[in-house]
């Protein structure tokens, strides 16, 4: 009995598997990894090797010895959250902070709630602010990554948004902080470089964002909700005092807007299943962000935005059902 499943109809067929679904998601996230691995050398290497590893190794191993289930590892989700968790990494990070990153991620985010499909929040987000909060001088040192292109360490320091936030805090205008670091949207687009692994080039991002639509992989809901709502936000702020507040074209191309708005914020078991629903959740993670960029003490706060909003998942479910199927 353990192999039938007993359902009412209408039953539907495809050919769509977890597996297949994620190796999408792979293929969506390899632009920001080869972009990542140029840039930053054998150390973006390393840590993604590390953290892909340490996912795949402490699935197995708790599946097949504490749970006493067959192996989970070939739906490759515990690939995708070890990718994901490495783009949210410093490139520079030692393989041991991945190690504890997997950990959290698998061990305590996923596992614990009984594997994939039964997580509350983002495995990869979960472990990321757990080493954030635990290391925080580890994972806000961005430099000294040696990459293949060039051969000359990759920038050291802040990233803009810890830049203008530091400038804004000494009391400086954000005309004098961008004039004397010279920010360039063009290098923010294609090459930025300063934060997570991940964050390094938009243009990457956004290749597998068109990917993963093309294939039906994701809805794009909830991602342009984000989208717009930073750009909403800040542009409104931005309107009211241009000399404290960020423009709308800086908040979207900085920090972690796009890499979670696409691969974090959309993952099928941690969001709605309404379109509505999505919607919601969407806006909600951009008012967090920017609520935490402007007025928190973090210059960042995508990772914070989606966990919290994971945690109304069932709520905005409840509030938003779906329609059955067949029904007008």
């Amino acid at each position: 009995m353990n192999k039938l499943l007993v359902s009412p109809s209408p039953h539907i067929h495809t050919k769509t598997s977890t597996r297949s679904l994620m190796l999408d998601v792979v293929i969506a996230l390899l632009p920001s990894v080869l972009v990542t691995i140029l840039f930053y050398g054998w150390s973006a290497v390393a840590i993604l090797a590390s953290s892909v590893v340490f996912c795949v190794l402490l699935e197995y191993l708790i599946t097949k010895y504490l749970l006493k289930k067959p192996s989970t590892i070939g739906d490759m989700s515990a690939v995708v959250t070890g990718i994901i968790l490495a783009l949210n990494l410093p490139p520079t990070a030692p393989w041991w902070v991945a190690m504890i990153g997997s950990i959290v991620a698998v061990g305590v985010a996923k596992m614990t709630f009984g594997g994939l499909g039964q997580n509350v929040f983002n495995p990869a987000i979960t472990g990321r602010v757990f080493l954030l909060i635990s290391f925080p001088a580890i994972m806000t040192t961005w430099g000294g990554a040696k990459g293949f292109i060039g051969g000359a360490d990759a920038v050291s320091g802040a990233t803009p948004l810890g830049i203008v936030k530091e400038g804004l805090m000494q009391g400086q205008t954000l005309q004098q902080i961008f004039d004397l670091h010279d920010f360039s949207y063009v290098q923010m687009l294609f090459v930025n470089m300063g934060g997570s692994a991940g964050e390094i080039s938009a243009i990457a991002i956004i290749i597998g964002f068109i990917y993963l639509l093309a294939r039906k992989v994701i809805r794009p809901y909830i991602t342009l909700s984000i989208l717009v709502t930073v750009a909403v936000f800040s542009g409104i702020f931005w309107l009211i005092d241009p000399s404290q507040y960020t423009d709308p074209l800086f908040n979207l191309l900085t920090g972690g807007v796009l890499l979670g708005s696409v691969f974090m914020a959309t993952d099928y078991v941690t969001s709605p299943m309404s379109d509505k629903g999505g919607i919601i959740f969407g806006v909600g993670i951009g008012i967090i962000t920017m609520l935490i960029r402007y007025f928190g003490s973090y210059p960042e706060g995508m990772s914070f935005a989606i966990l919290i909003m994971n945690s109304t998942v069932p709520l905005i479910n409840k509030f938003c059902k779906q329609k059955k199927f067949g029904r007008a």
